[in-house]
């Protein structure tokens, strides 16, 4: 018994929603599998009984039946042809979703090892071979395989002798097909490899466009997507001669065995064992034969195509998801955060990034953590809403440990604000609302004020409903800034993150939003990461963190008067600002 692969079968698994189409793509396979020997069966009547000295053969049978046959081919073969691109193209669109809701899921240290480019591959690539896998796979099975089988018992029927002389083609082909089938699948894993590093150097190229003008790197650009594109074409090419030699050594070994078969037939008509209908029609039937032998040869191709690129796909689609436990809050948090012992180590590093982290965090509070770049400020935070675990010790959120919280419940306690600001290619009252399913006018209206924006809002288009491009292209680096501001101060969230909030604004607009942040501030648990100490000077309580552990907390007049590593870092950030 035939056991599919894993992965094929898999596939075939998600075309159950579909199976009344399928069933009709199928009825139409077996119409045209059934009208192929119809074409010789009449070509034997016509010469047999037409082209004698007294036809008895009527003349109008001729037309009808001709037409007829390639009446009822056309539409079987349409609506096989209709049917299984409707099926194929749902198939396609469900792996896309498939991978695509699983991306929503991952947690972040998944981002770290997949590249954009090659998840980008993934979705509009790789896909679309499994698609032809299955498309082509089931075609050829059933169509092509049917009309092997009708062709082989028309043949026997006419002649059993000259027929198992033709067999000889069948296991000939299967051993061409096999030998050729790994080294395909081999060449197709370094196709698609090459395939995701080309999609990624495309993806870079279009995102870092300003840095590569300005530091002059199209050349090294250029390279880039030569020796990607170089090694494309080389893969492809030793593809293709891997999968071509297969038609020409078929199609040889056809020629013999048709030669075979007439000089045999030849000696059967001398004999008077055969007649000329019954002769061209089983050569007819035995060249359309042919047809359907290559292209079930050729189906290796796209099936070890689909092959290699389901692996990735389903190696996506399998990817470890975020927890889905944990229970919802009852309400809104009060915000009270508390770190026991905690600890965290990226995967695959053997130096903690954080260590032994013991920091009680009072509702309503401001922290500010400072310390050198590569200290474990932003791994600290990042661990509040979960996107990375933390490995040893426990985070509590009003008593309850995060881990015991819903993720959607943690997060929607938590508004945040990034230096690396994200905006999406969509309006601005949508970007200002972003995760609300039915966003209150009012309200984007009044963060949009909050933030400062009216001067931004009057100067577009269409005002709020202004479409702002891909990541703000639209806008500058200060008025992406104060949009993310207003996101979370739209969202009135109780505990508030501000990664170097106001890096990106001129100090006009610095000291109009930094206002608008203190307001958004008041009555809020708020963890602020800064590189510029004079933003954190009114904090609550300052934590200094020196290679992932906490050397120093208090206010900020503490932290100076004690003369120890915040004080440094203060008077070397002063000094510098002083410098001309």
């Amino acid at each position: 018994m035939i056991r599919l692969p894993a992965h094929f079968r898999r596939a075939l698994g998600m075309l159950a929603p579909y199976k009344g189409r399928l069933i009709v793509a199928f009825i139409g396979m077996i119409a045209t599998a059934a009208t192929e020997p119809m074409f010789p069966a009449v070509l034997r009547l016509i010469l047999d009984r037409g082209f004698v000295a007294k036809p008895t053969l009527a003349l109008w049978m001729v037309p009808v039946a001709v037409i007829g046959i390639f009446v009822l081919r056309g539409v079987s073969t349409f609506t096989t042809a209709y049917m299984m691109t409707w099926v194929s193209s749902r198939l396609l669109n469900d792996l896309r979703g498939q991978i695509f809701h699983r991306l929503l899921e991952v947690p972040a240290g998944f981002h770290v090892h997949h590249s954009s480019g090659s998840v980008i591959n993934s979705v509009m690539f790789e896909t679309q071979q499994i698609v032809d896998m299955v498309r082509n796979v089931l075609t050829s099975a059933i169509r092509d395989f049917l009309t092997v089988i009708v062709l082989l018992g028309f043949l026997l029927w006419l002649n059993w002798w000259l027929t198992l002389i033709a067999l000889i083609l069948l296991p000939l082909t299967a051993a061409v097909v096999r030998l050729t089938g790994k080294r395909v699948r081999r060449l197709t894993h370094g196709l698609l490899k090459v395939n995701a590093e080309l999609t990624n150097v495309i993806e870079e190229t279009a995102r870092a466009q300003q840095v590569i003008k300005i530091f002059g790197g199209q050349q090294y650009e250029r390279r880039r997507f030569q020796q990607r594109a170089g090694d494309l074409i080389r893969y492809s090419m030793r593809m293709a001669s891997a999968l071509a030699i297969t038609v020409p050594i078929t199609q040889l070994m056809a020629a013999c065995a048709v030669a075979l078969v007439i000089v045999i037939a030849l000696m059967q008509s001398a004999s008077g064992e055969a007649t000329v209908g019954g002769f061209v029609s089983f050569i007819t039937a035995m060249l359309m034969l042919l047809t359907p032998l290559k292209r079930l040869a050729e189906v290796n191709g796209p099936l070890q195509r689909g092959m290699a690129a389901s692996e990735a796909v389903y190696a996506l689609i399998d990817a470890e998801p975020e927890r889905a436990t944990g229970t919802p809050l009852p309400g809104r948090a009060r915000g009270e955060i508390t770190f026991h012992g905690v600890g965290f180590t990226y995967p695959g590093q053997a130096r903690p990034a954080l260590a032994d982290i013991d920091l009680h965090i009072a509702p309503g509070e401001t922290i500010a953590f400072v310390g050198m770049s590569g200290g474990g400020k932003s791994t600290l935070v990042a661990l509040v809403p979960e996107f990375y675990t933390a490995t040893t010790g426990q985070i509590r959120l009003d008593g309850r440990p995060i881990g015991e919280i819903s993720l959607s419940s943690l997060r929607n306690q938590i508004a945040m604000v990034s230096q690396n600001v994200v905006l999406f290619d969509d309006t601005l009252a949508a970007n200002i609302a972003y995760g609300d399913e039915a966003p209150d006018p009012t309200r984007v209206n009044a963060a949009a004020r909050a933030a400062y924006l009216q001067d931004v809002i009057a100067n577009l288009p269409q005002g709020l409903q202004t479409r702002i491009g891909d990541n703000g292209s639209r806008l500058s680096g200060g008025q992406r800034q104060r949009v993310a501001i207003a996101r979370a101060i739209y969202k009135d969230a109780p505990i508030l993150i501000l990664d170097e909030a106001t890096s990106a604004l001129d100090t006009e607009s610095e000291r109009a939003v930094q206002a608008a942040l203190d307001q958004l501030m008041r009555g809020r648990t708020t963890l602020v990461i800064a590189h510029r100490l004079s933003t954190i000077e009114r904090a609550d309580r300052i934590v200094v963190l020196v290679d992932g552990r906490i050397i120093e907390t208090g206010p900020h007049a503490d932290l100076l008067a004690q003369n120890g590593v915040y004080a440094s870092l203060y008077r070397l950030q002063f000094t510098e600002e002083l410098t001309p």
